[in-house]
């Protein structure tokens, strides 16, 4: 088939290299022009580039919205689109011009996690497993009916760095058989129930700030969903920004009010945490590691060398 390839990042980027080693040949590749977001200068291997080198036209967009790449689009004559991280809406005008439509290939298991950052929400959330669908996409955000959908397992001390690597390694033979079922002349796809379905906002700095009032479970998710390279969870200790880069649950139960500096424990500091922490039957975030502004890393028992005092969310 006839593929245009609408993606970005290292997402768009391992898409197009598995289009281009398939047996279909690839007219078009769309792509988004460099980014300063947090966010998007990770996993930045560009698409651009990469069609290139293979002799693939390339368009650069912010937004697929004017008339000379819709013509370009229409002169390629493409069997289908193939699209994955392309960060703005698709008009059905774009999606719906070639025979078979767009296939989008999306990192979770649709009908939960559409929109961004999937992983990541996922992790924080204790799912216990990941994903990548490959679905027609129609006029609702991640919404058409699936094509092919394969999941991995959420180990209980991944990152968000692990289920990068676990979830980008599907997008090969996910997005090779879809294909293959497509040009096949299948059309028996599994549509996706609404009711499942739970729609997530793109990530922001924000978003890594630590709510002491969190569970320590769910806190100890947020630190390993805020791995390297992403930008790490942080608190304020003494109106200094510090970054949480190592933590556990605590062993004990700890009672008071949410982000004390309370006791060390093993090798690490615990934090009071949870909004109900004054009844004493919540466990504590186990701090074990932190970073501060000037990326010094230190163990917590180094860094907080007396107990007492808070930490907080703001400076």
């Amino acid at each position: 088939m006839r593929v245009v390839m609408f993606g970005y990042q290292t997402w768009g980027y391992r898409t197009l290299e598995a289009l281009l080693d398939s047996e279909h040949e690839v007219v078009l590749a769309v792509t988004h022009p460099k980014s300063a977001h947090a966010y998007e200068k990770i996993w930045d291997d560009s698409v651009a580039d990469l069609a290139a080198a293979h002799g693939v036209p390339v368009l650069l967009r912010n937004r697929p919205d004017d008339e000379e790449l819709v013509r370009r689009l229409k002169d390629a004559e493409p069997d289908i689109i193939v699209a994955n991280n392309w960060r703005t809406w698709l008009p059905q005008h774009i999606f719906a011009l070639p025979r078979h439509g767009t296939l989008n290939v999306h990192d979770s298991l649709l009908p939960a996690y559409a929109g961004f950052s999937p992983l990541i929400w996922a992790l924080i959330n204790g799912e216990t497993r990941v994903g990548l669908t490959a679905h027609l996409m129609n006029e609702d955000l991640d919404a058409g009916d699936i094509v092919v959908q394969r999941a991995v397992a959420v180990a209980d001390t991944d990152t968000a760095t692990d289920l990068f690597h676990k979830t980008v390694a599907l997008i090969r033979p996910v997005t090779i058989e879809a294909l293959g079922l497509i040009a096949s002349g299948r059309t028996d796809w599994v549509k996706q129930d609404r009711d499942q379905a739970s729609f997530f906002h793109k990530r922001s700095i924000e978003d890594s700030r630590i709510d002491w009032t969190w569970p320590a479970e769910e806190l100890e998710r947020l630190v390993r969903a805020q791995s390297d390279p992403y930008p790490n969870a942080f608190t304020f200790h003494r109106g200094e920004r510090i970054r949480i880069v190592g933590a556990s649950v605590s062993r004990g139960r700890y009672g008071g009010t949410p982000g004390r500096i309370f006791i060390r424990e093993g090798d690490g500091v615990v934090i009071v945490a949870g909004a109900d922490a004054r009844h004493g039957r919540n466990h504590g975030l186990l701090v074990n590691r932190i970073r501060t502004e000037d990326g010094a890393e230190l163990a917590a028992t180094d860094y907080f060398r007396t107990m007492g005092g808070y930490l907080t969310s703001t400076g």
